[in-house]
């Protein structure tokens, strides 16, 4: 497992874009780490993407405090269907796969010069 971290200041406007740099493998998780002194504001938006696709790996809103996300995607039968656990059930989710991708991370509603840390860890 490899672990890449990003820290990021927002600018005036709250929003801030970071990458990793290209991986390749499943993204096991996503770890943000609030700064203690001078962290995000309350109610911070993250959307969390690969770079190359625009793949959705983790998008939240209204963030107050530090998280860990395990992000999984509905994964789908041959037909384009999706793949359920029973008939009506619910989805079956597998890992978000990169390959020599980047994991772009954006931040609104910061606040002005502020700091977070997140943590991608990659199989």
């Amino acid at each position: 497992m490899r672990r890449y971290k990003l820290t990021l200041t927002t600018a005036a406007d709250g929003s801030v874009t970071g990458y990793t740099p290209r991986v390749s493998g499943r993204i096991h998780s996503i770890q943000y780490v609030k700064d203690g002194s001078n962290g995000y504001a309350a109610g911070v938006d993250f959307a969390v993407t690969a770079e190359a696709t625009g793949e959705n790996i983790w998008t939240e809103a209204d963030v107050n405090a530090s998280a860990v996300r395990y992000p999984r995607a509905p994964t789908h039968s041959q037909a384009g269907v999706a793949a359920l656990y029973a008939a009506g059930g619910t989805a079956v989710l597998a890992p978000i796969g990169v390959a020599n991708d980047r994991v772009k991370i954006a931040v609104t509603a910061g606040g002005n010069a502020k700091v977070g840390v997140f943590h991608v860890l990659v199989d």
